[in-house]
C-alpha cells in the first residue's frame, strides 16, 4: 500500500520479484539473480505485467458492486486484470533503483526452465465492462514496495 503500512511479506525466500528486490535492497537478501538477459526482449530480460496491489483490489471492489448490483452478464464472470503493459525485469529493478535511490545488488544468471518469454494481460474486457483500469505507474509500485520494506524493518 502507498502508506508503507501493510505489504507483501512473504514466508521464506520470496517468489515474486518485487519482494526480493527490497529484500535484497534492505539486506535480507545477499544478491538478486535475473534469470537470463538473452531473451528476444529489448534488454534481453523476461517481460510480465505488474500491478500495483491497491490497483487490484480496487479492481476486485469494481467486480464485486457488479455483482451485487445485478449488472453482471452470467453468474461467472472471468477478468484478466493488470496494467496492459508488460515491463521487463531490468526496467522493474532501474525503476526500484530510481524511486529508492538504492543501487540494487543483482547478478545474471541462467535461464530457468519454461520461462515464459513475454506475458501481460488484455484489459480490454475489464475496462468496457467494470469501466475499470489500473492507474498506478510501475515508479509507483516500487515505491510503494520500497516503503513497507523500510516501515517493516523499523
Amino acid at each position: 500500500h502507498e502508506s508503507g503500512i501493510i505489504g507483501e511479506l512473504p514466508n521464506g525466500i520470496p517468489n515474486n520479484l518485487m519482494p526480493f528486490i527490497t529484500q535484497t535492497a534492505i539486506g535480507k537478501r545477499k544478491a538478486l539473480t535475473v534469470f537470463g538477459n538473452d531473451y528476444p526482449t529489448p534488454d534481453g530480460t523476461c517481460i510480465r505485467d505488474y500491478i500495483h496491489v491497491v490497483d487490484l483490489a480496487e479492481a476486485h471492489v469494481v467486480s464485486m458492486d457488479r455483482f451485487f448490483e445485478n449488472k453482471n452478464k452470467a453468474n461467472l464472470e472471468f477478468f484478466n486484470i493488470g496494467t496492459g503493459n508488460g515491463f521487463s525485469v531490468l526496467e522493474v529493478i532501474k525503476s526500484f533503483e530510481k524511486t529508492s535511490g538504492v543501487k540494487l545488488n543483482y547478478v545474471i544468471g541462467n535461464r530457468r526452465a519454461g520461462d515464459i518469454i513475454q506475458i501481460w494481460a488484455d484489459t480490454k474486457y475489464a475496462e468496457e465492462e467494470l469501466g475499470w483500469k489500473a492507474k498506478r505507474t510501475l515508479d509507483e509500485m516500487t515505491l510503494s514496495a520500497w516503503n513497507w520494506e523500510k516501515e517493516l524493518a523499523k
